[in-house]
């Protein structure tokens, strides 16, 4: 190498190393990461009840309504026929012999007249007879007379049988929508009429098993608008009468019926109460919401509030459970701070 380019590659050397430390000082220094502000941590909020003592109950409630303890069932049972009219409808007051449904009688009521027409001859003939001394002639106008009697009894017992009458008096609940010229069947229920004035309440719920521990003679709670009556209960899914009808069959099997003493003079068929039915009662007990009990493999206890915020869980066993609270039988003392879920 020249000796002439010695000075010159020192000096090239010397110049990158100085450019180099120099940019290394123009970089901007590296901060210190910012540390996350301090939170404060939240306290808990518990929903709390002191246990305390009172009365505890466990009861049905439902709505009932008034229906008749006497009710007669309008059918025809000879035969059937085609509907001519519908006399009456639904709430009509009804008395003994009214007629509810009328028939076509298909020309009995022109034979029926005919037959009183023929009756009329019959006894005319007898009494010419009479006033001839015949006896011949006289024992002949008495068959005839009895005969003409005879047929006129039966075409009055078959034109009867297409009317249907009422057998009692009361209100009509109940009436088949039919019209006329509709074919009705016999036994087949065209109208009922029930007793205003011998009423009970019933109490119908969605599974028989809702009232499968009330049993005949328990006390019950009915509510008429503002007045509430004591009764009890006479029939129950287990008490109620055996029957092949099996709409009855359902219906008993969902149902309560109630006797109350006296009902309201303005409440009639039909109109709805309150009932509440008192299953188990106590007072003086320990007890507390029903969500301040827990269950868990087998567990049952609750969750207690100790010195503001301490939490602990004691075992405890329960008696009768109301529709909101729950008796508590041991586990707890009155005043203790219980947290509800």
């Amino acid at each position: 190498m020249s000796q002439k380019l010695k000075p010159v590659l020192g000096f090239t050397f010397a110049l990158l190393i100085s450019a180099s430390l120099t940019g290394c000082s123009l970089l901007p220094a590296e901060e210190d990461a910012l540390k996350p502000p301090l939170v404060k941590p939240a306290e808990e909020n518990y929903r709390t009840v002191t246990v305390e003592k009172g009365t505890i109950s466990q009861e049905i409630n439902g709505s009932g309504s008034l229906e008749s303890t006497h009710t007669e069932i309008a059918q025809f049972t000879g035969q059937g026929g085609r509907i001519a009219k519908m006399l009456v409808t639904s709430g009509s007051q009804v008395k003994k012999g009214d007629v509810l449904v009328q028939l076509n009688v298909d020309g009995l009521d022109i034979q029926l007249k005919e037959q009183e027409l023929s009756l009329a001859r019959a006894k005319l003939t007898l009494k010419q007879a009479k006033a001839g001394g015949d006896n011949d002639a006289i024992n002949i106008a008495k068959l005839q007379m009895d005969i003409e009697t005879l047929k006129l009894e039966r075409l009055q017992a078959t034109f009867n049988s297409k009317q249907l009458v009422a057998g009692m008096n009361g209100q009509v609940t109940f009436v088949e929508e039919l019209d006329e010229g509709d074919f009705v069947e016999p036994y087949q229920t065209l109208v009922i009429i029930s007793d205003p004035s011998k009423l009970r309440v019933a109490l119908r719920v969605e599974t028989g098993a809702e009232i499968s521990s009330v049993d005949v003679g328990y006390p019950a709670k009915v509510k008429f608008g503002t007045e509430e009556i004591d009764g009890k209960v006479v029939q129950t899914p287990s008490s109620a009468p055996a029957t092949m009808n099996e709409q009855l069959q359902e219906r008993y099997s969902k149902t309560l019926f109630i006797e109350v003493p006296k009902i309201p003079g303005d409440a009639s068929i039909g109109a709805f109460t309150d009932v509440k039915i008192i299953l188990q009662q106590r007072d003086d007990v320990l007890k507390i919401p029903r969500s301040g009990v827990r269950s868990f493999l087998g567990r049952t206890f609750v969750r207690t509030l100790e010195d503001g915020n301490k939490i602990r869980e004691i075992d405890v066993e329960t008696g009768i459970k109301g529709s909101t609270e729950i008796e508590i039988t041991k586990g707890l003392e009155e005043g203790a701070v219980v947290v509800l879920q």
